[in-house]
């Protein structure tokens, strides 16, 4: 018999693309995920295979020393029954000299970037032939893989969905902002394996890195170090939370990760500047989402930073409600994380399921920065002991603030309030642009006996108290229109709830504040206000707050703190109330003209409105949006938006892929920053 030659080949791109829904990907090169049978078809030249004559073998390798004990290299021959614990190939139809094979990983394989190779012998002699390289990610949709996820909308939302929403705000005025997580566009997969590739784990010893990736919780781990770089390990993003910025991108004006990730390659791994929170958690989603871990970015509001991890942020006052001295800890407006999918085996008892991930750089863990990951059933729990980091994130859904007043002799008294950290636990439903609260799966309702168990399990008293035990009751309401551009007004309102008439002091005090809790200049003030409340009556007491006082301290973020004291004559007793108002900025206005249809134009129209006293200068529009735009589009305007002025533009896209896609808009000028808005456009496929 002649020997058995390999002519041509075919890895069936196309077909494999759509089977493990990659084709996304637009590669040219074979995306699978483990566990799941793929396709080749080997094209021989003389003659076709023949079974009872020729041997035919695969050689599977990834990483710099591949070897079969670390799970990195594996030899598998032809076989008629496969088994599910190791790779395998099957022959699926012969035709003359071409052959089809199916092979499939198991689905506990490693994932990265793999070379395979045939080995064809007859009785006495063979050849090895390079086939191609190819690249494994984990299977949200294989019953066996420690990521699967049983529901088709929720893996479709959390694995496969470029485009979603990120919460904002305060916790009394939620919004989102658009976010292109880009996860299957050009180059992206690349920078992720990249990422691998440069961290300090791989560096220090490449064979046992490599031998670790068929576990997420490892990956997780690993990913959460390297999307911020505080370690000089070469991480993709640096962080910043105050001006300047101008050495490079202002947090707030990102509106998607892809150009963050090719800049961070692009310059060779240098930090790309800069990121905050919601920043680094969205690009921290899309690697996870590229490699296939199912994965959703999640907001918490007042989210509590202890750094002495006693569970109690002290904050003290002076009896205006000015600042009396600098807190280390501190009380973040929101604060954003990512949430991933995974079996934990490595934890006994029943941890499998979300998991926080906090790649923000906020504290060490095991000597690095990064977070994680971190059972939500376990932070729900009070189980501290668990890996890793419950404390750090039981704290920031469960801190207790206390106020202290420092009177003007020293004397410092303590406010009494009901508990305000960890509200409103926020993500993006699935298949849907609204907001799902998703605060029950980290606590249990205030007040309730479980409440107590896991408070003591996790060593914690609880110092603040429920609202309906309060004599006096004081908090804080906003009138409507608080805009950027006018005044607006805020009450402080006390209701006496005994039976007993009751007279107090109330005074208010404004400055303006950035979400992660610094406060800046004073912007409004009032004086100390005597009131006799009658039994079981309500009272307001008015402050304006005028856009003269806050417009050249407001910072980007948009906040104003109000703070309100009130002093009950009877008991001597201090309440504190404080409360962000967000100003808002005016709404980004798009309109789709033309019929929306995939590889057919279609035009865009942009505007916003000057809300200001004051012309906008350097006023800059930024598009994207995965499947419409190619890339990112940038629209300079050259002449000042004067005020009441309308900016406008129009820009034509020419859609890429059918579907719904979301068309995303940020907004940049010298008086006004990090405006969005976006658009979802249902795209008609091409008629055949």
């Amino acid at each position: 018999f002649a020997d058995l030659v390999l002519d041509t080949w075919d890895l069936q791109l196309e077909h494999n693309g759509r089977e493990h829904r990659t084709a996304d990907m637009g590669c040219k090169q074979l995306v699978v995920r483990r566990g799941q049978p793929f396709t080749i078809t080997l094209h021989f030249s003389g003659r076709g295979y023949d079974e009872g004559v020729d041997k035919l073998a695969f050689n599977v390798e990834t990483g710099p020393c591949p070897n079969e004990t670390s799970g990195t290299k594996s030899h598998f021959a032809m076989t008629d029954c496969p088994e599910e614990s190791c790779w395998s190939a099957v022959i699926q139809q012969q035709d003359g000299e071409s052959l089809s094979v199916s092979l499939c990983s198991p689905p506990n394989a490693c994932i990265g970037r793999y070379t395979l190779t045939l080995e064809a012998s007859t009785d006495y002699q063979g050849s090895s032939f390079h086939i191609g390289d190819f690249v494994l990610l984990f299977n949200a949709w294989h019953p066996e893989d420690t990521v699967f996820l049983r529901d088709e909308n929720e893996r479709h939302e959390y694995v496969l969905s470029q485009e979603g929403l990120i919460f904002q705000g305060t916790y009394n005025y939620i919004f989102s902002i658009p976010w292109n997580f880009g996860q299957f566009e050009d180059d992206i997969l690349s920078i992720c394996l990249n990422m691998l590739d440069i961290n300090p784990k791989h560096l220090r010893d490449q064979n046992r890195d490599c031998s670790r990736r068929n576990d997420p919780v490892y990956i997780g781990r690993v990913v959460s170090a390297m999307v911020n770089c505080n370690d000089e390990d070469r991480g993709v993003l640096a962080g910043r939370w105050e001006d300047p910025y101008d050495d490079g991108t202002n947090p707030m004006a990102w509106i998607g990760s892809v150009n963050i990730l090719k800049r961070w390659k692009n310059f060779g791994c240098q930090p790309v500047k800069y990121g905050q929170c919601w920043v680094f958690a969205a690009v921290a989603c899309t690697v996870m989402r590229c490699l296939g871990i199912p994965t959703r970015v999640v907001t918490n509001y007042n989210s509590a930073h202890d750094t002495n991890a006693n569970l109690t942020i002290d904050h003290y006052l002076n009896e205006k409600g000015g600042q009396e001295r600098q807190s280390w800890d501190k009380i973040w407006n929101f604060h954003c994380w990512v949430e991933s999918w995974m079996a934990r085996p490595d934890l006994a008892g029943d941890y499998d399921g979300w998991q926080v991930l906090d790649p923000t750089p906020q504290e060490k863990s095991e000597g690095v920065y990064c977070c994680g990951p971190a059972p939500v059933k376990a932070i729900k729990e009070g189980d501290m002991q668990l890996k890793y980091d419950i404390p750090f994130i039981f704290a920031e859904v469960n801190a207790d603030v206390v106020y202290w007043v420092v009177q003007p002799d020293g004397m410092q008294k303590q406010s009494i309030q009901s508990s305000t950290v960890g509200k409103n636990i926020s993500t993006k439903s699935v298949g849907k642009d609204s907001r799902e609260d998703i605060t029950h799966n980290y606590k249990y309702p205030e007040g309730s006996q479980e409440e107590r168990k896991v408070f003591e399990k996790a060593e914690h008293e609880k110092k603040s108290i429920m609202e309906e035990d309060e004599a006096l009751h004081l908090k804080i309401k906003v009138s409507e229109g608080a805009n950027k551009g006018c005044d607006f007004d805020v009450f402080a309102v006390i209701n006496n709830n005994t039976d007993v008439e009751r007279v107090c002091t109330v005074r208010l005090c404004a400055r303006t504040t950035s979400y992660n809790g610094s406060n800046g200049p004073q912007c409004g003030l009032t004086d100390s206000i005597d009131i006799d409340l009658e039994p079981r009556s309500e009272k307001r007491v008015p402050m304006r707050i005028l856009y003269e006082h806050y417009k050249d301290s407001l910072t980007q973020d948009n906040l104003i703190k109000v703070v309100a004291l009130l002093t009950d004559h009877q008991t001597g007793d201090i309440m504190v109330a404080v409360r962000d108002v967000y100003v808002e900025n005016p709404p980004i206005k798009i309109r789709i003209l033309g019929e929306p249809m995939q590889n057919r134009k279609l035009v865009a129209e942009i505007s916003l409105v000057n809300p200001l006293e004051v012309p906008l200068n350097n006023c800059v529009f930024v598009v994207e949006g995965s499947g419409l735009t190619k890339g990112q589009q940038i629209m300079e305007l050259e002449e000042p938006v004067e005020p009441q002025a309308e900016a406008k533009f129009r820009l034509d896209l020419m859609p890429q892929q059918s579907g719904l896609q979301k068309l995303m808009v940020d907004f940049e000028s010298d008086q006004l920053r990090g405006v969005k808005g976006y658009r979802n456009v249902i795209i008609a496929p091409q008629p055949m």
